[in-house]
């Protein structure tokens, strides 16, 4: 079989390799559809501060059970996604339940082996079942729909509310998309007209902040400041909009990844009583209704997809991504 390899940072091998056998409690999956995130980009670069190499990329996937080992109640011809969470269990987040942020946390694909291959050796309790009604690619979206479900989660009752998402990339744009599946009135802000685009595409108002005042455009169109903001970029701008902008007792949830220090008002925190809550990865509950969404037809997926390559292709892939960021939102290997 074949699998995708880093040896070292801005190289990437496809290389034949013995097919995997499963031993008691994992299973088999054979891979359909990978999707690349901004992570795989920067672990590519050789910019990701927590992965060394070489390493076997792959989080964002969906298969089909191959074969499983004993113990296991998966039936060999399920569609599944996975859980790419690989957790101590023993730390005080873990205990308390938030294994998401545990003190020892690995993530497949970055600081243990991924499923960048044709077929993949799993423990079989990080699978998830995906219904007949949501396709490879919808399934290998699950993973960063569920980063937008746990972080809308963390805003608290958002029916009614008016919302304001800072980044349409795919998670910004899956953010707005949970955002008003669970009844909130939802804005989009990004200074890329493509992404723009898509957002319309799916249902979402954009706006364009380098053309238009954002302050003045979500007073015109709601007649009072939003009381959330969910910060999907991870830069000081961003940050700074949100909590300058926010309606007093606003609540801003902070869900990107930021570089560098940044310097905020903190003076505006005090003395508007805004909440400012950081959001990280999922737990499997978001995954299953990350899931229902996607068989519902509540958020959509597959218009955010905009390029595919083959798997022996994997390479070109990034390049592909690092030379058109402008014009790219998910790109999606097929097996």
């Amino acid at each position: 079989m074949l699998e995708s390899f880093l040896p070292a940072p801005g190289k990437v091998v496809i290389r034949e390799v013995p097919k995997p056998r499963p031993s008691k409690g994992e299973a088999i999956v054979a891979v359909k559809r990978i999707g690349i995130c901004g992570s795989d980009i920067h672990v590519w670069h050789g910019k990701h501060p927590y992965t060394s190499y070489p390493v076997i990329q792959g989080h964002e996937l969906s298969g089909i059970v191959e074969e499983v080992g004993e113990g296991v109640e998966l039936k060999v011809g399920q569609k599944v996604t996975v859980q790419p969470q690989v957790v101590c269990g023993t730390c005080a987040p873990c205990r308390r339940g938030d294994y998401h942020i545990c003190e020892n946390l690995k993530v497949m694909g970055f600081q243990t082996e991924g499923g960048a291959r044709e077929f993949w050796k799993v423990d079989a309790s990080k699978l998830i079942p995906l219904p007949n009604e949501v396709s490879f690619e919808e399934g290998a979206m699950v993973e960063p729909l569920s980063v937008a479900v746990h972080a809308v989660k963390k805003a608290g009752e958002v029916s009614g509310e008016k919302a304001v998402v800072l980044g349409a990339g795919p998670i910004g744009n899956f953010v707005a998309q949970v955002l008003r599946a669970n009844g909130a009135e939802v804005l989009i802000s990004d200074p890329n007209p493509f992404r723009l685009q898509l957002a319309e595409r799916v249902g979402i108002r954009g706006i364009n902040p380098r053309e238009e005042n954002l302050e003045k455009a979500i007073l015109a169109r709601w007649g009072e400041p939003a009381r959330l903001w969910f910060e999907c970029v991870g830069m000081e701008e961003t940050i700074s909009q949100a909590i300058d902008f926010s309606a007093k007792g606003g609540t801003i949830v902070v869900v990107g990844v930021f570089p560098e220090k940044v310097r905020v008002n903190m003076g505006f925190i005090q003395d508007h009583e805004l909440t400012l809550r950081g959001s990280l990865m999922y737990k499997r509950e978001d995954m299953l209704e990350a899931i229902e969404l996607l068989r519902s037809k509540k958020v959509k997926a597959e218009p955010l997809i905009t390029h595919r390559f083959k798997f022996v292709d994997y390479e070109k892939a990034y390049r592909f991504i690092d030379e058109n960021k402008d014009k790219v939102m998910k790109v999606m290997i097929e097996l």
